[in-house]
This record gives structure tokens, C-alpha cells and sequence, in this order.
């Protein structure tokens, strides 16, 4: 079966970025030609890091939006990161979504950070281990205005969740190529989604906004698909 493997992302320095994915975020680096391939053991995406792209500003248009880790425990995770000089946000449950915080790599890149189970609930992490252990890519995340469009491009991929966000316009949807099935059929279900930031592997997120036209981002090299 094919996989989402990595997403490629062209930066200034690709080098620079190398110590914080592994010393912050407790990935693994591999070197290229072009740059650097980091990532988690497993089934998840990889971030490949290539050369030649300039410096990157994020804004509210792009079409690229961010990855999100998914991880046990987002407390302890946030408290290692602010001692060593992380700026995280607070970590909040946002509504019945997920308990998550959000923080920038050292080129502005957006990173979700996001707990397994909601606020409260689940496993603690190891202290001894970056982010606490147990960390994955669980989400490569995109804007778009047409999701039929998107999921007709992306046709081999399953709908695994659709998450409704009324009060500030938008809805997330995630797909994966896998045969998992969810445990609702209602893909709607409140129930789905700590399971789904449980899957081992990356989904593809797309926040929708109906009619919205979004930017290409010259740093957004696309997706690898194994």
C-alpha cells in the first residue's frame, strides 16, 4: 500500500534547521546532496529539508499550512521545550477537536504539537525522552477552498475524519492511505478523533474554507508518496 512519506520543503539552510528537529523535537537526520531527510521511526512522513529556497515569513493565505506531531503527553512535551528556550503556546483544549500548543522552527515554519487523547486523559510521557517519547508526524496540513476538488485529486487516499469549525469558517478534513476503518461510522464522530491522532501514520489535513483562494508558497515543495 502507498504511504505519505515525506513532505519536502525548500529553506535557506537547510543545516541550520538540522539540531533543532533533532535536539528539540527528537527526530533522526539523514544527509543528501540537496539537504537533509529528518524524521520519526515508522510508518510516518518524513520532513525533507532541501537547499536554495530564501527566507520564509508565514501568512494566513498560504496554501501551506503547517505538520503537526502528535505525541502522549503535550504538557510535558511544552514544558521541555520552554527549558530550553522553545517559545511554545500554552496548551489548550480546542474545543472537541484535540489539546494542543503551536511553535515556529528557527526558519518560521509552523509546528501543531498535539496529545494523543483530549485534555486530561491518556498516558504520561517519559521525562528522559525529547517531547516526552512516543512522537510522530501525524499530520501534513493544507488550506484549500474546494474540498471536492481535493478529494477527487487525492482519490486513492481515504476520508478518515471531518471536523467542523462553524464559528471561525472553516472544516478539517483527513485522509490517509490506509484500510483502517474508524470506530463510528459518522466520520463526524467526536469519538474518531483521539483515535485518529493515534495512527501511526501521517494524514493529509486540508482546512477548508469554502471559496477561499489560497497562495502558492514557493517553499512547499510538495508531497512524497511511497
Amino acid at each position: 500500500m502507498k504511504r505519505l512519506s515525506a513532505l519536502r520543503l525548500k529553506v535557506k539552510d537547510p543545516t541550520s534547521l538540522v539540531g533543532f528537529y533533532t535536539d528539540m523535537m527528537g527526530m533522526q537526520a539523514i544527509a543528501r546532496e540537496d539537504g537533509w531527510r529528518l524524521g520519526y521511526p515508522g510508518a510516518d512522513a518524513d520532513l525533507v529539508l532541501l537547499s536554495g529556497g530564501a527566507d520564509y515569513v508565514h501568512a494566513r493565505e498560504d496554501r501551506y499550512w503547517k505538520i503537526g506531531i502528535c505525541l502522549p503527553d503535550l504538557d510535558l512535551a511544552c514544558a521541555q521545550l520552554r527549558a530550553r528556550g522553545v517559545a511554545v503556546s500554552a496548551p489548550r483544549q480546542f474545543r472537541d477537536i484535540g489539546y494542543m500548543a503551536h511553535l515556529t522552527d528557527p526558519c518560521g515554519f509552523v509546528i501543531e504539537l498535539l496529545q494523543h487523547d483530549f485534555e486530561g486523559q491518556g498516558p504520561r510521557g517519559d521525562p528522559d525522552q525529547p517531547l516526552g517519547g512516543g512522537a510522530h508526524v501525524g499530520q501534513i496540513t493544507l488550506r484549500s477552498g474546494n474540498i471536492v476538488a481535493e478529494m477527487a485529486r487525492f482519490a486513492e487516499m481515504k476520508l478518515l475524519s471531518v471536523q467542523e469549525v462553524p464559528e471561525n469558517g472553516f472544516d478539517l478534513h483527513f485522509l490517509a492511505y490506509t484500510d483502517d476503518v474508524p470506530p463510528n461510522a459518522d466520520l463526524k464522530a467526536v469519538a474518531n478523533r483521539p483515535w485518529l491522532w493515534q495512527r501511526p501514520y501521517t494524514t493529509l489535513e486540508f482546512q477548508h474554507i469554502a471559496g477561499a483562494h489560497f497562495a502558492q508558497v514557493a517553499a512547499f515543495q510538495g508531497l512524497e508518496v511511497s
